[in-house]
């Protein structure tokens, strides 16, 4: 049978699911022998003892039945009375029956006047105070009668005893293997929680704890952060060394250009430009997310300072929008360059580019959106692959890329935890990019 229906009301984390898979057994067996003692053991010697009491309180009042008067009766059953460790006295006449009220937790009082009132049709009513009294009052020929005997007659003594110490001890217990439960949780969690850091461009100390299981599990997040820490490295380095090592020879043919004359030259100086571009997109995407560190920063400020540049460098950008606001953890140079290509997609592609923040206590979004031509939905997923460009969808006449600008911006949000969203501008009519981001 499928199980898809209870997921929804499932809890989600993991200190709240094995706190429910220790407390659900224990609260259904307390619950199955608290029912099967109550109906099976308290309700039957409650019947037995009832039906006894009952044969008992017969042959007082049946011996009472001869008498003449009320101190005749008293004196004939006083014998019986005295064997059966019982009182009895007749009410006055003006003097009605004293009903105390009975005990909230006393559940086993019901059945025991329901017991009585269906074996003594005389009885007029009963009172059950505590755990120690019982008083029946009782119809006669002579008045109404008032036998006072001990409660334990009629029922077992405190019969919610069991029940308290089933739950004392239950919560004692429970509690106890919740907090053992909680230490081996915890070396677990402190490996989610490293993970999910480092996922999200932060490396924050771990060392593995635990049981042998997550010792071994911790021991292979931190060698596998180290060999990713590595290799992000030593991609850096290559191709920092790559990219500075054709500078050189890039430089001497912008030397031996320019000793050209400036019509022959023309040409060739836009070749090297393009190729000097080139290096430089490309050094901005091996670098990635890399540079820097995680910190706090205000998302407002941090997009109102690129707004201000971009307008000083003749871009026409503007922060339209800020929702949420506060801070986040998160490197400001990645993200600065991340949004300053999305921008310069959208001033070359379009006439006009539109910033807006939204940030909520889970996540944080960074929208870009312009007037060019955006992209079609099914060349989406290929746009933010490296070195693609979209002839069809792109305008090449106001401006020439290499194919990285969002691979960069796709890199940078992958290594903050967060994604990369394009869709069609509602606003503007063209190219709408997300940097979604979770906290």
């Amino acid at each position: 049978m499928s199980s898809r229906w209870l997921k929804p009301y499932m809890p989600r984390s993991l200190y709240a699911r094995a706190a429910l898979i220790l407390v659900l057994p224990v609260v259904v067996v307390l619950l199955v022998v608290s029912v099967a003692f109550l109906q099976k053991n308290l309700e039957d010697v409650t019947a037995q003892m009832t039906r006894t009491a009952s044969r008992e309180v017969l042959l007082v009042t049946g011996v009472m039945k001869g008498a003449e008067t009320q101190q005749q009766a008293l004196a004939a059953a006083r014998p019986d009375l005295s064997a059966l460790e019982m009182q009895a006295r007749f009410l006055d006449a003006n003097e009605s029956p004293r009903i105390d009220a009975r005990r909230w937790y006393d559940f086993i009082a019901p059945q025991v006047a329901e017991e009585m009132y269906a074996l003594l049709p005389r009885l007029v009513d009963i009172s059950l105070p505590s755990s120690r009294v019982a008083t029946l009052f009782l119809d006669t020929d002579l008045g109404v009668l008032e036998l006072t005997f001990d409660r334990r007659r009629l029922s077992p003594a405190a019969p919610h005893q069991l029940i308290v110490t089933m739950v004392f001890f239950a919560v004692l217990m429970t509690s106890i293997s919740f907090l053992y439960m909680r230490n081996q949780l915890r070396p677990i969690t402190r490996l989610a929680d490293a993970a999910q850091a480092f996922g999200r461009g932060r490396v924050v100390p771990y060392s593995p704890s635990g049981a042998i299981e997550v010792r071994a599990a911790g021991n292979a997040f931190l060698d596998m952060r180290a060999r990713i820490e590595r290799q992000i490295e030593q991609r850096t380095l290559m191709l920092s060394g790559v990219s500075h090592d054709l500078r050189t020879p890039l430089t001497r043919l912008k030397l031996g250009l320019a000793m050209l004359p400036e019509d022959e030259a023309a040409p060739m100086l836009e070749d090297v430009k393009e190729m000097q571009s080139l290096l430089d997109a490309f050094l901005d995407f091996s670098r990635g997310a890399a540079e820097g560190e995680a910190e706090e920063i205000d998302l407002e400020i941090l997009l109102t300072h690129i707004t201000e540049d971009s307008r000083r460098a003749g871009r026409a950008v503007q922060l339209v929008s800020v929702e949420g606001g506060g801070t986040a953890m998160l490197r400001p140079s990645a993200i600065k360059r991340a949004v300053e290509n999305l921008i310069g997609n959208a001033v070359r592609y379009g006439s006009r580019a539109e910033i807006s923040l939204t940030s909520t206590p889970k996540s944080v979004r960074i929208r870009v959106e312009d007037d060019g031509p955006g992209i079609p939905v099914a060349q989406r997923s290929e746009a933010v692959r490296p070195f693609t460009r979209l002839d069809p969808a792109r305008n090449q006449n106001q401006g020439s890329g290499v194919g990285l600008g969002l691979a960069i911006v796709a890199d940078i949000a992958r290594a903050h935890g967060g994604t990369l969203r394009l869709a069609q501008s509602e606003r503007l009519g063209g190219l709408c990019a997300d940097i979604i981001i979770g906290r």
